[in-house]
């Protein structure tokens, strides 16, 4: 939802009485709103910056609505123009959204239909405002830099806590769910550190067989055991200088956590097949799932080792346990996925806010992260709850009407896109007259850009 106060609208109207009633409905309403008598004295404020939204007559003296039209698609292409028009204007505004125009309201008008449609504009310009920031955001020199995102107490206390200890080289044990951001916060960590511009190298303990981990960690020399043809530099070695992360540390061969502990003792290694010790520093940081001390009582995990790592602790909470950050989280992945598909990025209903924040989400951010993904490419999910889905709890909240519409309106995007913008092409291939298409492109408030692209 965007949020309205503060959200600016310019309101161009030559006709004083209705521009002043124009503007004090959209105050009312809780919106920025600023009336201008002609398109000429709107021109200045707005830019391609501009984070709202224009509303405009069609027949103006000067220029008219259609010229400011122009001019905005010229200079500030994104910026989305709701034009009014008199009855005879209709095939006027049609061919305006053809142009570029977010939508066209008929006179007379009721007030809900302005403010609404001036609500769903600003919705649509926060979104590709959002995107446009994460795009330069990943286009930076930094692209991979880690974000926590969430407003929880939880998380505001873990990102306190980052920031604190990552200048450290103190050891890190992060304890939390599968999927939780366990690596994320080890990243952060290393992104914040003093090691920043060393290698960050992640080990799934988990994931090396037993008979290779050995080799893997420490490295070897030429000859070493069969097919040891060249020395191989070690995860621990390649570490040296940043950060080496360790996930499912749970898992570590007990064999090998005896040498671990050695190398974080001393600072020093043996590659397999020599005596020359290595002398390698890196910060170490660990990830398990569970609670570490059952797998001391087991007999399966070095007690000693265990107090080499978690000289400071970060758990990390389920999605469950913080409820309030689903929805911003899988909004962000929302628009991640989006650039990286290159596809538009859908804005989220109310009742799948609620549906997205009441599910338990077992996978924790990595199953949010995944039903953003298919979200994006349109692919129906069957877990409870997907905002997405064809089946399951969450679908059966939603009626039919609601389905079939996202369907359609899916449907309509990618037609759209295969057809490069040509709202004609798109017609002819979805057997519609234009006129319907027009119709549906502004009832599902898609925008089609003279350029080719379109934007949902």
């Amino acid at each position: 939802m965007v949020n309205q106060k503060g959200s600016e609208v310019l309101y161009v109207e030559d006709d004083e009485l209705v521009r002043r009633a124009g503007v004090q409905s959209l105050q009312l309403a809780g919106f920025h709103a600023t009336g201008f008598a002609s398109a000429e004295a709107a021109q200045p404020a707005i830019g391609a910056e501009f984070a709202g939204v224009i509303v405009s007559d069609i027949r103006l003296p000067g220029a008219s609505g259609l010229d400011l039209l122009a001019q905005c698609r010229e200079h500030a292409p994104d910026v989305p123009v709701i034009l009014v028009t008199g009855h005879g204007d209709i095939s006027m505004a049609v061919q305006a959204m053809r142009d570029g125009a977010y939508d066209f309201i008929e006179k007379p008008f009721a007030t809900e239909r302005l403010t609404e449609t001036v609500r769903r504009a600003l919705e649509r310009r926060t979104l590709v405002l959002e995107n446009l920031a994460l795009r330069r955001e990943l286009a930076g020199q930094n692209p991979v830099a880690p974000r926590i995102i969430g407003r929880s107490p939880a998380i505001e206390q873990i990102r306190r806590l980052i920031a604190n200890i990552a200048p450290t080289d103190a050891s890190v044990l992060i304890n939390g769910d599968t999927g939780a951001g366990k690596e994320l916060v080890a990243r952060s960590l290393h992104e914040l550190s003093p090691r920043r511009d060393k290698p960050f190298v992640a080990v799934n303990c988990g994931a090396l067989p037993e008979q290779m981990f050995e080799s893997e960690m420490f490295g070897y020399e030429p000859g070493a055991f069969t097919g040891a043809a060249k020395r191989r530099i070690g995860r621990l070695e390649h570490a040296s200088g940043g950060t080496l992360f360790l996930d499912e540390i749970e898992s570590m061969p007990l064999a090998l956590q005896v040498k671990l502990l050695r190398v974080l003792q001393e600072g020093v290694l043996e590659r397999l097949g020599s005596n020359q010790p290595v002398r390698v520093d890196c910060r170490v940081v660990a990830a398990a799932k569970g609670d570490m001390s059952d797998h001391v009582a087991a007999g399966t995990f070095r007690s000693d080792l265990l107090y080499r790592l978690n000289v400071v602790t970060i758990t990390l909470p389920s999605l469950a346990e913080r409820r309030e950050d689903i929805v911003p989280l899988f909004e962000h992945f929302l628009l991640d996925a989006a650039v990286r598909y290159q596809r538009p990025a859908p804005l989220l209903t109310e009742r799948e806010r609620m549906s997205l924040a009441q599910r338990d989400w077992p996978g924790n951010v990595r199953e949010l992260r995944n039903a953003a993904d298919r979200y994006v490419l349109g692919i129906p999910d069957d877990a409870p709850g997907a905002p997405a889905g064809s089946g399951g709890d969450g679908d059966a909240q939603r009626s039919l009407r609601e389905r079939v519409e996202q369907f359609e309106r899916a449907l309509i995007a990618d037609a759209l896109q295969d057809a490069g913008g040509a709202v004609a092409l798109a017609a002819d291939r979805l057997q519609l007259a234009k006129a319907t298409l027009y119709e549906k492109i502004r009832r599902y408030g898609l925008v089609v850009r003279g350029d080719g692209e379109r934007g949902v």
